[in-house]
């Protein structure tokens, strides 16, 4: 690897913008990277595109309402465990119910103008499912593909949405996008030291972890990426990956 491609892999973003489908999404994708980028000075948002209200985790007494705040308050808990200096924003759509509309797309591309991020993490919008074990949930998908619509053409055009220009939000152009729970990763993040964050914002999410304690599973989950890291040339022992799309330099 060579030293330009060297200092691409470790320089991290001023500004960033973690936008997922539901509260837990960005733990399990991008906790320790988000932990590391916090620690390091970056400032870091989080927007979850729903309340996440009906992940009852067999809670059969629990109601969406009171659902809701529960799991507000855990995204809110899981945010300030990994170090996000923000509140998390919440855009208040339906769990299960996403679509990548225009009214999403314009929400998210709002969002993005008021923060102004140098980088967005989002879900990635081509992966139906992992191996022979998991379906991804169709919300990431569509979270997925409503944020990168948000990042162009929406966010950075001025007549795109000109409600938005009537609020007062100037254009803003994006100018890297990590994203998450892919199938075609090029970019993986050396994330030893944080998975201790990425644990504990993950506990946080206690109506849907229950008993359940993720450190072990997280380690694991790291090592196997950094082999995956390894074998593309970047010595790692602890790593998260992302697909990676440049849009302007610096």
């Amino acid at each position: 690897m060579s030293e330009e491609e060297t200092q691409a892999q470790t320089k991290a973003p001023r500004r960033v913008l973690i936008v997922m489908a539901h509260p837990d999404d960005g733990e399990f994708m991008c906790g320790a990277t988000v932990a590391k980028w916090a620690a390091e000075g970056r400032d870091v948002y989080y927007c979850l595109v729903t309340d996440g209200q009906v992940g009852d985790a067999g809670n059969e007494t629990i109601t969406s309402e009171e659902l809701t705040k529960v799991r507000q308050a855990e995204a809110q808990a899981a945010a300030d465990a990994l170090g996000v200096q923000h509140p998390v924003i919440f855009l208040h759509y339906t769990d299960s119910r996403l679509e990548p509309t225009l009214e999403v797309r314009r929400d998210i591309a709002r969002v993005i103008r008021q923060v102004k991020p140098d980088v967005v993490i989002c879900q990635d919008p081509t992966v139906r499912w992992h191996g022979q074990g998991y379906i991804n949930h169709p919300d990431h998908r569509a979270a997925g593909e409503a944020t990168l619509a948000a990042i162009m053409p929406v966010a950075s055009t001025r007549l795109a949405f000109p409600e938005l220009a009537a609020e007062g939000l100037k254009m803003h152009n994006v100018k890297e996008i990590y994203i998450g729970g892919t199938e075609s990763a090029d970019r993986w993040v050396d994330v030893e030291g944080y998975l201790d964050k990425k644990a504990a914002g993950l506990k946080a999410h206690k109506s849907q972890m229950r008993d359940w304690d993720p450190t072990e599973e997280v380690v694991q989950w790291a090592k196997e990426t950094a082999n995956q890291a390894r074998k593309h040339g970047h010595d790692m022992q602890y790593a998260e990956s992302f697909k990676y799309i440049r849009l302007e330099d610096d």
